[in-house]
Parts: structure tokens; sequence; C-alpha cells
């Protein structure tokens, strides 16, 4: 396969041009842990901007850094969750190999780089807000004011975890994939190896009358005999 030619089942994916089929594309693993990956961190970063604040200061042990990193990673996260399923709808219509090939590598790294980040972000979040319940600050809320959205927001960034770490998971799979195929061995070699382009001779297993040998065992002499003239 080329790098600018068509490909059929590269990288895991279907023969480029087949018609987009909206029922299969939902139906793939990669595809329903990007959405949910889009709600959950949808739901982190709106907990947090909705009722993570209070007076200007962070619930989270009024550490500002706790609510800015939930609500960046998940707006960032929200981002490519929708880049990456635009490309998992056109994927099988690049017809270039090697552009599949810097997909899925993109997907692999932005894939397993979330995943520690929403690693990083549930422990910090989880610390901050631990060391909150512990203060009592002028500027906390009456009645736990956000306490559910906060709470909520943590266990999304958990759920975000697993959900990324499983898309990580099938792009290291989609590219084993690509690179098996590129080292699998093409059919049109095998079957030179099947059959001889030579044509056997008279008397070989084969038996085609038609087979000539190159040279003759005996030559046959010509005939100078004539009949004498009187």
């Amino acid at each position: 396969m080329s790098a600018g030619g068509g490909t059929s089942g590269a990288f895991g994916a279907g023969m480029a041009g087949a018609p987009f089929d909206p029922v299969q594309f939902i139906k793939k693993p990669q595809v329903i842990l990007r959405l949910g990956s889009t709600l959950f961190s949808i739901i982190v970063f709106g907990c947090i901007l909705a009722e993570g604040w209070y007076a200007g200061h962070c619930q989270m042990n009024d550490d500002p850094n706790a609510c800015g990193y939930g609500t960046g990673i998940g707006i960032i996260a929200f981002l490519l969750c929708l880049g990456f399923l635009v490309l998992d709808a056109v994927f099988e219509n690049i017809s270039s190999v090697q552009y599949r090939k810097y997909v899925v590598l993109a997907d692999m790294a932005i894939s397993g780089l979330w995943t520690f980040l929403w690693f990083v972000g549930f422990c910090y979040m989880t610390d901050a807000w631990r060391k909150s319940d512990g203060n009592n600050h002028s500027y906390v809320a009456p009645h736990d004011h956000g306490k559910n959205n906060i709470q909520a927001a943590i266990a999304f960034s958990f759920f975000s975890i697993i959900t990324w770490g499983g898309i990580t998971f099938f792009a290291v799979r989609r590219y084993r994939e690509g690179f098996e195929d590129a080292f699998a061995p093409r059919s049109g070699y095998d079957d030179q190896t099947q059959s001889s382009p030579y044509s056997s001779f008279p008397g070989s297993e084969t038996g085609d009358p038609y087979q000539q040998p190159p040279f003759t065992s005996q030559k046959e002499a010509p005939n100078f005999q004539q009949t004498p003239t009187y």
C-alpha cells in the first residue's frame, strides 16, 4: 500500500469511499467512550462554573488553581472529543494510509495525555475538597451551597479517567492493526511462488503435447541420394 494510494482496511477501518453508516458508527467502542467523555467533561466544568465559586473564592479550600484546573481540562477535553468524533466519522474516507496513521498517532498521544491529566485533576480536587471541610472560611456559602456540584465534578473526573483510558486502549490497538497490515504478506507474491511461468518439455508430468524441447537428440541427415539418369 502506498502512502497516497487507496486502501482497504488500513488501521482498523473499512475501504476508503464506503458510505457512512450512522448506526454502525455509534456502535463503535471508541465512539461510545468518546461520547461518554464528552458528557463527563461538560458535567465537570459545568458544575465548577455553576457553584464551585462563591464570593470570588473557590470552595475547594480557597484554592483557585483547583477550580481553574478542573474547568480548564474539562473545556479542552470537551473540544478534543468533538474534534475526534468528527475524525472518527470521516476516518474511512481518508484514502491516504499515511494520513490515517497521523490521526491514529494523534489520538493515541492525546488520549494517553488526557488520561493522565484527569488522574492528576481528580487527586488534586479531592485533596483540596478534603482540606476545605476542616477550615471555617467566612466566605463559605450557607446550607452547603455548591457542595453537590463540587462532589459531582470530582466524581466525574474519576469517571473520565476510565473513559479516556479506554479510548487510549482502542487507539493503541488500532495502531497495532495498521502496523501489522503494513508488514503482512501480499497475495501477488505468494501466487508467483505457486506456479512457474516456464513451460515443460515433452515427457514431463504436465503431458502438454504442444510443448517442444529446445534441442533434438538426433539430427536427421539430409538425403543426398538421387536417382541416376542416363
